[in-house]
């Protein structure tokens, strides 16, 4: 005979069952974007991380992430909020207010990607149009490598950062693609080539952050012109940038170029997830060192790029498998969710990490984890999990 007490842990362990598979990633990606809607009901009232208002990329990440989730929904709301920032500053005219194309910041063409759908739905108005023109220019005169590479940014002289290949990368083959008859695929595809060469540390199968390619930076190794260390934002940046830009391409001798970088350093990151929370750490093979932290924005980065190389067949099914053991990690040890008011609280963001500039940044491992740039709901971590929880949601068909 069936005691009452086994009866009540089987209903208790039902009602666990039925909470939890009603915990899905689409359900999470409303309750994130709801949150930061009712958190800053003006999308261009998320300040920067240096506490300014203007165009920049981390409501860029943000946003993009409301139109791919408008277009997983079709919940207008989403791709409204995300149109009001562009309206906020892109004029009639197609101008983009506080974007100086003369400091040939490579970040400021990020948010350039939220231009692509509203120019697809603007019909006969060319406002979004010349906007994305303006930000082509600027990528048409970007200084560059002695091979090509963007530098990162005008004050950075001959210096590619990882971050940059998700800036402009994904942007400039999307317009190539749209506007230009994918005529220069292989100008896109040498920003991998040459990043990639001389990033690449062959002990980890890793990407160092930067590389200075004149040698004059103190933070530059004096032979290789590379950075010290592995942060692990950095490498979500450059995975999310190979995917994103993989999408775009049309020649399938190109696409092949790209996998042969995705395969083995979606690999060399699968190595270093952790083991017992299915995160990365802020220094991504230093995970046992003092000081280092399971950090949300990298993670989040991952999850998103590990499923979607799974979707488009790059990766097998094991990849999707680590993604959603990621985002178990995150639910259970870097999110809090209050149902009564609908915060949604990311814990352990990085707030920001650079290399050089004042005061200087030497890409030391005590510089990545200094405790004063560990943060919440800063909108590098924000944006990058709700890109990946709109990519768990994604049908593979699609």
């Amino acid at each position: 005979m069936i005691s009452i007490r086994y009866c009540c842990l089987l209903l208790l362990s039902f009602i666990a069952f039925q909470t939890s598979a009603a915990e899905t990633p689409r359900l999470w990606a409303e309750r994130v974007a709801d949150a930061t809607m009712q958190a800053h009901p003006e999308a261009w009232s998320m300040r920067k991380s240096d506490g300014d208002y203007r165009w920049a990329y981390t409501q860029g990440l943000v946003l993009l992430g409301f139109q791919r989730l408008a277009n997983l929904e079709g919940d207008e709301r989403y791709a409204a909020y995300a149109k009001a920032y562009v309206d906020h500053y892109v004029d009639a005219d197609g101008n983009i207010a506080t974007l100086e194309l003369d400091h040939f910041n490579i970040d400021s063409i990020n948010s350039g990607k939220l231009l692509f759908m509203l120019d697809e739905q603007a019909g006969d108005d060319r406002r979004y149009q010349s906007a994305l023109t303006q930000l082509r220019h600027q990528l048409e005169w970007h200084p560059r490598t002695s091979e090509g590479v963007f530098w990162h940014k005008l004050k950075y002289p001959w210096q590619v950062w990882l971050d940059g290949l998700y800036m402009a990368a994904p942007f400039y083959a999307q317009y190539d693609q749209q506007y230009n008859q994918s005529k220069n695929t292989d100008d896109i595809l040498q920003q991998f080539r040459v990043s990639y060469k001389q990033l690449l540390d062959a002990n980890t199968g890793l990407l160092f952050h930067g590389w200075d390619e004149s040698r004059i930076q103190a933070w530059a190794n004096p032979e290789t012109g590379r950075s010290p260390g592995f942060w692990s934002r950095a490498l979500g940046w450059y995975a999310m940038a190979l995917v994103d830009t993989y999408e775009y391409l049309e020649d399938p001798k190109a696409q092949k170029e790209l996998q042969a970088f995705i395969v083995p350093l979606f690999n060399a990151i699968a190595r270093y997830q952790d083991k017992s929370s299915g995160l990365w750490y802020q220094v991504i093979d230093q995970g046992s060192r003092q000081g280092n932290y399971l950090e949300a924005s990298s993670s989040a980065m991952f999850i998103y790029s590990f499923a979607k190389a799974h979707r488009l067949g790059l990766l097998n099914d094991d990849f999707r498998n680590k993604a959603d053991q990621a985002w178990l990690g995150m639910k259970t040890h870097l999110i809090e969710f209050d149902p009564k008011s609908g915060h949604v609280i990311l814990k352990n963001v990085c707030r920001s990490a650079g290399l050089g500039g004042h005061p200087y940044r030497d890409g030391s491992y005590h510089y990545y984890v200094n405790e004063t740039d560990r943060v919440e709901n800063d909108a590098h971590g924000v944006g990058a999990l709700l890109l990946a929880l709109v990519e768990l949601a994604t049908p593979a068909s699609r």
